[in-house]
């Protein structure tokens, strides 16, 4: 059976009330994924940290995984760190499958850097 309409579309909202927290919903695939670095990419020049929220990220396949590596690479030549918060288990079996899940700031829900 085919996803329905409403599990394909990614979606994102940003509060920058301190550090900017960016929450992904949906699924991060092609054709949706360039949003996400568009979006983000604006808020590297004034800020020296951004935490993604994947909490509700269901999907990712390889152009979103690209998408956060080239967020990676963009925020760490802008002098921002980029963080991950509440990773799903199928987003961090696709990281540790592709030796990136090492490459990212991993952080839990008290914003507490994990490893």
């Amino acid at each position: 059976m085919p996803d329905s309409p409403a599990k394909r579309i990614f979606t994102l909202d940003i509060d920058q009330s301190g550090t900017p927290i960016v929450k992904c919903h949906g699924r991060l695939v092609s054709g949706v994924s360039n949003l996400l670095y568009v979006e983000v990419s604006r808020l590297i020049p004034g800020h020296k940290r951004i935490v993604l929220d994947l909490t509700d990220l269901t999907h990712m396949d390889s152009m979103g995984i690209g998408t956060l590596v080239r967020l990676y690479v963009s925020a760490r030549s802008g002098g921002c760190d980029l963080e991950l918060l509440n990773l799903g288990k199928q987003i961090q079996q696709l990281l540790i499958r592709t030796n990136l899940l090492s490459v990212f700031t991993i952080i839990g829900e008290e914003n507490i850097k994990m490893g």
